[in-house]
């Protein structure tokens, strides 16, 4: 009886020495799935950044053209119009405004001035009541 339980120690000991010189294939998997991870937090990353450049040279392209239209020789009585709000920033807008933000907050937010707010809002409201 003595001999068996030696026995089962030694062997418990072996398999436990065994277990330390074993390869840990789950430690492979987590170090494969936490390098994927990682590439992918990256390509997320460029990506958000190569749209936040796109949206900024839009956003520039549409400024030039909108003062080049603004400029008008000073003897010609033309009604000058304001340049057309973008949609992007007219969504902006109404969504802050809905959210319930005051008009000096959405101004800040929006670059837009107190005048335009005022026009989106009021066209917009326009617009739901005619609709």
């Amino acid at each position: 009886m003595d001999f068996a339980i030696i026995g089962l120690l030694v062997f418990a000991l072996l398999l436990l020495l065994l277990s330390f010189f074993k390869k840990d294939r789950l430690s492979k998997i987590e170090e494969e799935m936490e390098q994927m991870t990682l590439t992918h937090m990256q390509d997320i990353y460029q990506l958000k950044r190569k749209i936040k450049l796109l949206e900024e040279e839009l956003l520039i392209q549409d400024a030039p053209s909108a003062n080049r239209k603004s400029f008008r020789p000073a003897s010609v009585s033309v009604s000058v119009k304001k340049p057309a709000i973008n949609e992007i920033l007219k969504s902006q807008v109404l969504s802050l405004y809905h959210q319930g933000l005051p008009l000096e907050q959405i101004e800040k937010q929006s670059a837009l001035s107190m005048e335009e707010i005022l026009t989106v809002i009021e066209d917009q409201q326009t617009r739901g009541f005619s609709s």
